[in-house]
């Protein structure tokens, strides 16, 4: 269903900070085109909570609208307050989107009862694939493989994309939600080894900037070249270490504005990369050929 490699979009905007469509649909095509495996509108990356709701549901619409069935779009769909995630999930579904990627209530700190409620509530008013995106990092809280397996018993939540960065979660969360529990990583660096424990993909941030590169290493663990996987790991790892040494979208989006795909704008309280980090990122495109 979703495997593989699927970036987390970025939105672009134009040079004064309202939405681009127009720079959306040529990089929409361009992910087609570099091989990614699905897209995944609206999350963190792409610049979520700093959007208006008409503005998260115009881009949702724009992609499932140009992405047209030839791949799966999991729109980010997700909120600390349920009435209001279940408002974006259900306009993405009445967009056309093939599954709903549905964020840990952040801020709140809902116990994991309160997540099975929430998470149950968002289930029983849509009717298509949901996964969870379990983030402590961000969310301030960590459902555990116990509270996934209970809720990996509902028919349309089908799996997780997992960026607790411990790659142990893999194999436990296959004891309580099952083998065909769809397992994706959250984190590039370590999307290797989170596969070699029984993942099927990544959502990506890297993958806005090298798509063609991340489906190959994708796909080479899908296929199980793993030695081919491994070299596609250390050509991209100085990217991963790069994008991250500030915000990773803000990195994503100077990245593809060295490629000449989208400007660099993002919105506030986030600002442009310092001078060091845009040397890193130089530094390691050139290292995976991408400039």
């Amino acid at each position: 269903m979703f495997k593989g490699s699927m970036p987390a979009l970025i939105t672009p905007f134009t040079p004064d900070g309202e939405l681009d469509l127009d720079t959306l649909k040529k990089f929409v095509e361009w992910q087609i085109d570099q091989g990614s495996h699905g897209l995944v509108p609206c999350g963190t990356t792409g610049e979520s909570p700093t959007l208006s709701h008409e503005e998260d549901r115009a881009v949702v619409r724009e992609v499932v609208r140009i992405a047209d069935g030839r791949i799966p779009v999991i729109a980010g769909a997700g909120s600390n307050s349920t009435r209001e995630a279940i408002g974006l999930a259900q306009h993405a579904e009445s967009a056309g989107a093939n599954g709903l990627l549905i964020v840990t209530p952040y801020y709140n700190k809902p116990t994991q009862a309160g997540m099975v409620a929430h998470y149950t509530a968002i289930h029983d008013a849509t009717n298509v694939p949901i996964v969870i995106y379990n983030i402590p990092s961000r969310s301030v809280v960590d459902m555990t493989p116990e509270t996934m397996g209970e809720l990996a018993k509902l028919p349309r939540i089908v799996g997780v994309k997992d960026a607790t960065g411990k790659l142990e979660r893999v194999s436990q969360q296959r004891i309580t939600c099952g083998a065909d529990f769809i397992q994706l990583s959250g984190n590039d660096d370590t999307a290797l080894g989170f596969n070699a424990h029984g993942g099927t993909g990544c959502i990506s941030v890297t993958a806005n900037v090298a798509p063609k590169l991340c489906a190959e290493f994708q796909q080479a663990m899908l296929d199980g070249e793993w030695g081919k996987a491994l070299e596609l790991q250390d050509k991209l790892m100085p990217l991963h270490i790069a994008i991250f040494i500030e915000p990773g979208l803000v990195a994503a989006k100077y990245a593809l504005s060295k490629l000449g795909i989208a400007n660099d704008r993002v919105r506030l309280p986030l600002v442009g990369l310092t001078q060091s980090t845009k040397n890193a990122v130089d530094e390691a495109m050139q290292h995976a050929g991408l400039i």
